[in-house]
């Protein structure tokens, strides 16, 4: 079964720290775009396969470690629309 939990030094792990570590302001269009990014229909797909072969404990290595590919990817895309989120939500309490 495929971990969870992002380990310290896979790629989206070092790039969710940078982007966490980043004093630079988010621009509204930016925050938007972000918030709008989703995998591909082909990838979702992927990933529920992937998912239900999981559950089924019938994954392969090769299939665990895609898997767990995307879970890093979901877990960086969820940092970057956390930041996009309060970003926007700051905003807005700024502008009334």
């Amino acid at each position: 079964m495929s971990s969870q939990i992002l380990t310290p030094n896979t790629e989206a792990a070092i790039l969710a720290r940078i982007i966490q570590a980043d004093e630079r302001e988010l621009t509204p269009d930016a925050a938007r775009y972000l918030l709008s990014m989703k995998l591909p229909a082909s990838d979702e797909d992927r990933v529920n396969e992937l998912s239900a072969k999981a559950r089924a404990c019938s994954l392969t290595q090769p299939e665990t470690q895609e898997l767990d590919s995307y879970l890093h990817i979901g877990f960086l895309l969820g940092v970057l629309q956390a930041r996009a989120r309060s970003f926007l939500q700051t905003e807005s309490s700024a502008r009334q």
